[in-house]
């Protein structure tokens, strides 16, 4: 029997007994009777499987395009001086519309489109930067305004996201989440592009999903192509997949927004081509419009804001620089345009183009005028506090354009490309900041292609209009919490219907304490209190004390006559409607956002003391130490390899602002760099021997307040090695685009004369990293 059994187990035969190896197989005749619980399955109904939600039959895929701080008189489309010929063959397809109208700044708009709710409503009142302890200002957008992408989700679409985010709030950044509103929490299945306000277009800092990706080491990289490369990859992979299944994609490109970094042969083709400066161009542009008949024929260009010098009066350096950034800016805006049209050909070669509806909205609000005079070589010096030297920027005229600038076009420029409007972006109170062009093509549902629909529109009324045409009801409860009411208005009745009266009839604004209500096509808005041209900002008026104007758009398109003296009952009656409006909005109280910061969630509120004990990348600034306005000193015990030290022991931040502790040939260095324009490099004279040593940082400021100046000390096994001055410090943020690394500084180099980021590794051992904030 032993035998047996070893017999057994060396043919891995399972354990049996071994009278049953012994007997003979039992007959049909010997089994026992089996006894059955329930219905046999003869008795059952057919099986059934549990099948997927599907959508509506016939319901058209969403391709939903927002380029950036683009004004209404930026596109060729409606009547501007960049050419684009996508944005152009879509509104010969379809529709334009001239009364379309944004928030006048980033994240509100992005988060009402998603909504379909005004932007307080949902606690975006302004950008997700500058975010303050008031419900509707929080960032924070609720789960009880469910997005569209979730909406579609449930009821059968794919949904993607490619481009720019700007809806997270900062302290959820961090790989600790939580991930709700990022992008995947928000219902997109699929992710890539940045969540921050902006980005640099060689070396973004990008997230797929919501893991970290870094971008090839490649000087032919470029942003907006790599964006236009997902969003094609996603559209084969999801029609290769479910060819009858329709999608969302929400398409957002970085571009216009600073840097404008086009490709070197792009900006080649609008050199000179702005030599004759912004007056000339803003009259050009309103003589197109009225031409292509984007404005009535009767139009009067908005008044030139006295603190905006004229062209003329420049000296002829001035002009030349300012001509070169707004080269950049019209190569950016038309080569996004390009690639734009590249993801519709792919919509073309797919067979889908027939079946998709094309929302193409040029701007999230209007053109920026906070270049201000002089534009800005690096718009970080504006974060950092420092007013940047127009000598400098002259002699580093080359870099416009390029990686080497963070590049922001003077107000000027901003100003005529908001053509026929007043005011810029940033000014919910005047079109100039809230009027966008947008054009909607869908084959088979627009009777008159090419037409011009002239309804009164707001960006909340897009997610209603998507739902419409996708057959889809807005849900009283989604995913188990009961949703606010969609205030936007669908849009679709415009689709054949040219003169039918506009459905939206109201409309409150409130940005940055610039106010506004449209009723009826009369406008009350407050007359802003600064403008981007005054050197010294005059001081803050009360709201009591606020000037308002009136405007009837009915017969002033552009806003260019105020008319409040001779309609004062009018005047009155559309404030008290703001006030009520305000309230029903979640607008209230209107402040700024100075201030607002105390009590903000912070993943390390009371820490003073931060260990590292391995190599770490990607930690947002909000769950970085922070070290704004305060002391405090860094201590690294490492390994020297026998070729000597090399790498980055931490960095915060990259080419356009932060600080770096590395090894510049084998010796000890620390870089703090405010903007490229203010940097500061201490070296230890000597290299590090081979082995193991501790590094010291120390940076004692002269007070304990943002700007303040500071004294470092390096060390080196407690011994000081080097030591320097850091004249001023940063104000607000170290880099508002890039992180915290540990052993490494990646996406840009902090210190870009003494290392690339893909060497900048750290190549010895690291054993623990100290920061300590006093």
């Amino acid at each position: 029997m032993s035998s047996l059994r070893a017999k057994l187990g060396r043919q891995c035969l399972p354990a049996l007994p071994l009278l049953a190896l012994a007997m003979p197989p039992a007959t049909a005749q010997d089994a026992p009777a089996q006894k059955v619980y329930g219905r046999t399955p003869a008795e059952s109904s057919p099986p059934a499987w549990p099948q997927p939600v599907r959508a509506a039959r016939g319901a058209p895929n969403i391709l939903l395009i927002m380029t950036d701080d683009v004004g209404f008189g930026s596109s060729s489309t409606f009547g501007g001086p960049v050419p684009t010929p996508t944005f152009d063959a879509l509104a010969k397809a379809g529709l334009r519309y001239n009364q379309f109208n944004t928030t006048a700044i980033c994240s509100p708009t992005r988060a009402s489109l998603l909504t379909g709710r005004n932007p307080q409503a949902v606690g975006m009142g302004y950008v997700a930067n500058w975010a303050t302890g008031y419900d509707g200002y929080n960032s924070v957008i609720p789960k009880s305004a469910g997005t569209m992408a979730q909406i579609l989700k449930e009821n059968g679409y794919n949904t993607a996201m490619i481009g720019k985010g700007h809806v997270t709030p900062e302290w959820e950044m961090s790989r600790a989440g939580p991930f709700d509103r990022w992008p995947t929490g928000l219902g997109f299945e699929y992710f890539y592009g940045f969540l921050g306000a902006d980005s640099s277009m060689a070396e973004p800092n990008l997230v797929e999903n919501i893991n970290p990706v870094t971008p090839p080491a490649d000087p032919r990289y470029h942003l907006e192509r790599d964006l236009a490369d997902h969003a094609i990859g996603w559209i084969d992979s999801q029609h290769a997949a479910a060819p009858d299944k329709p999608f969302l994609l929400y398409y957002a490109t970085g571009t216009a927004h600073a840097p404008n970094q086009p490709p070197a042969d792009w900006l080649k083709k609008f050199r000179g081509r702005f030599d004759a400066g912004w007056d000339v161009l803003r009259a050009e542009t309103v003589a197109r419009q009225k031409k292509l008949g984007v404005i009535p024929p009767g139009t009067d260009d908005a008044p030139h804001p006295g603190t905006l010098p004229r062209w003329d009066s420049l000296t002829p350096d001035r002009k030349r620089l300012y001509a070169r950034y707004m080269e950049a800016y019209a190569a950016s805006l038309a080569y996004a345009d390009e690639q734009i049209g590249r993801v519709i050909q792919k919509l073309r070669d797919n067979g889908e183009l027939d079946n998709t509806l094309i929302i193409y909205i040029q701007g999230d609000n209007g053109a920026s005028a906070e270049g201000s005079f002089d534009g800005k070589l690096f718009e970080q010096s504006a974060l950092s506090g420092v007013r940047e030297d127009p000598s400098y920027a002259l002699a580093h005229i080359d870099e416009i354009g390029t990686k080497d600038a963070y590049n922001l076009m003077p107000g000027g420029w901003g100003w005529a490309m908001n053509a026929p409007f007043p005011w810029a972006k940033r000014y919910g109170s005047h079109f100039g900041g809230t009027r966008n062009g947008m054009v909607i093509a869908w084959p088979g549902h627009i009777e008159d292609a090419g037409g011009l629909r002239s309804q009164f529109h707001h960006v909340s009324d897009i997610m209603p209009t998507i739902l419409e045409a996708a057959g889809v009801k807005a849900p009283e409860i989604l995913d188990g919490v009961p949703q606010q009411p969609i205030t936007g208005i669908s849009m679709a009745y415009s689709f054949r219907a040219r003169d039918a009266p506009s459905r939206r009839t109201v409309q409150v604004s409130a940005m940055a304490q610039n106010l506004s209500i449209y009723k009826d096509g009369w406008v009350a808005a407050t007359a802003p209190m600064a403008t981007p041209w005054e050197r010294t900002p005059p001081p803050p008026v009360p709201l009591d004390q606020r000037t308002w104007q009136l405007y009837d758009t009915r017969s002033d398109f552009s806003e260019a006559h105020d008319v409040a003296a001779a309609n004062p009952r009018k005047l009155e009656a559309l404030k008290e409607s703001f006030w009520a409006e305000a309230a029903l909005s979640n607008i209230l109280p209107i402040h700024g956002s100075e201030g607002g910061q105390k009590g903000r969630p912070d993943p390390n509120e009371g820490r003073t003391n931060f260990v590292y004990s391995a190599p770490v990348s990607h930690i947002p600034e909000s769950a970085a130490p922070a070290l704004i306005g305060r002391s405090f000193a860094i201590t690294a015990k490492l390994g020297i390899a026998a070729e000597g030290g090399k790498g980055v022991i931490v960095a915060q931040g990259g080419r356009f602002g932060g600080y770096s502790l590395f090894f510049d040939r084998g010796r000890i260095a620390f870089t703090y760099n405010l903007t490229p324009a203010h940097m500061t490099r201490i070296v230890a004279p000597a290299p590090l021997a081979a082995g193991a040593h501790v590094v010291g940082l120390d940076f004692a400021m002269d007070r304990a307040a943002p700007t303040s100046g500071a004294t470092v000390m390096l060390t080196v096994d407690g011994k000081a090695v080097a030591q320097g001055r850091v004249e001023r410090t940063f104000a607000q943020v170290v880099s508002h685009t890039e992180d915290f690394d540990i052993g490494m500084d990646l996406v840009s180099p902090v210190d870009p004369a003494a290392y690339d980021s893909a060497a900048s590794r750290f190549n010895g051992p690291l054993d623990r990293v100290e920061v300590t904030i006093r």
